[in-house]
């Protein structure tokens, strides 16, 4: 484990120390964390990042995640949640990501929040473009939803499980009801 006391600093680091995972504060002096992970992410560096920050809005998490971070935990944190999540974001590895991920005649730019279905804009809320951009990561995988609930919506407040039945109609509605499938005692399935 190394630690980088600038954002410079840290983007050096990633780009050359051949790190497993990097644990990312927002606040750095000389670049921040969101421009940072931006940084590694234009230049094609797939490395798995879990964002650290203080600001716990939700827009503040969604900007963490649509610039490139894997994982966003707020403070104060457990460290055994900490511990937790960065095992999780190693299980997961670290796969090439496209700048927009494109499924079928679906696209996504997570940099412009935009969505379109064969050409046509799509708009979406905050939270349906969050549950299709993790579902469209994961083409033709079945996934639950205890996984969805766990990083689509905030973990630090509890979320009935029906709440992704209720986006998934959502979205059912407008992207085609052909776009997500339910495989029955398992999850949804995002159709290629």
């Amino acid at each position: 484990m190394d630690v980088a006391g600038t954002g410079p600093a840290g983007l050096d680091a990633a780009r050359h120390g051949g790190y497993d995972a990097m644990i990312l504060d927002v606040m750095l002096p000389g670049l921040s964390g969101y421009e940072l992970v931006r940084r590694l992410r234009a230049e094609e560096h797939w490395l798995p990042v879990l964002m650290l920050s203080a600001k716990d809005g939700e827009y503040d998490q969604a900007d963490g995640l649509d610039c490139g971070a894997d994982d966003y935990l707020t403070k104060p944190f457990s460290y055994v949640v900490l511990l937790a999540r960065l095992r999780a974001l190693l299980r997961r590895g670290a796969p090439e990501r496209p700048t927009v991920l494109a499924v079928g005649d679906l696209r996504l730019d997570p940099a412009r929040r935009r969505v379109t279905r064969a050409d046509a804009e799509v708009a979406l809320t905050a939270r349906e473009f969050a549950l299709l951009d993790y579902l469209m990561r994961r083409p033709g995988q079945v996934i639950s939803k205890i996984e969805l609930l766990d990083h689509v919506w905030d973990a630090s407040l509890e979320t009935a499980p029906n709440a992704v039945e209720v986006y998934v109609g959502y979205l059912r509605r407008k992207l085609g009801r052909d776009r997500l499938e339910t495989v029955r005692g398992a999850g949804y399935r995002l159709a290629t």
